[in-house]
């Protein structure tokens, strides 16, 4: 599970891309934070950078073949943010 100090810098969004699992290599459709739906592991991924190989990380029986679905996304848009006060 990511985990996040201030959930200000955080925005839930219902999209579809969340719903989605891609197989290892595949190429990662934003960057982000992307989970093994077998054994939970995380990474990191730049958008449109392969996914991890099958042999990135072990797998007992159970966890079967590595997916990786996308948890967090990091949006590139600009924000502002309004000045601290002086």
């Amino acid at each position: 599970m990511a985990i996040y100090k201030d959930g200000s810098f955080l925005t839930q969004l219902g999209h579809s891309v969340f719903d989605e699992e891609h197989p290892p290599g595949d190429l990662a459709p934003r960057a982000g934070i992307y989970q093994c739906t077998g054994c939970g592991r995380e990474v990191t991924a730049g958008e449109d950078v392969p996914l991890p190989a099958p042999e990135h990380h072990a797998h007992t029986p159970t966890d079967g073949m590595p997916r990786w679905k996308l948890i967090v996304f990091a949006d590139h848009r600009p924000k502002r943010r309004a000045a601290p006060e002086s």
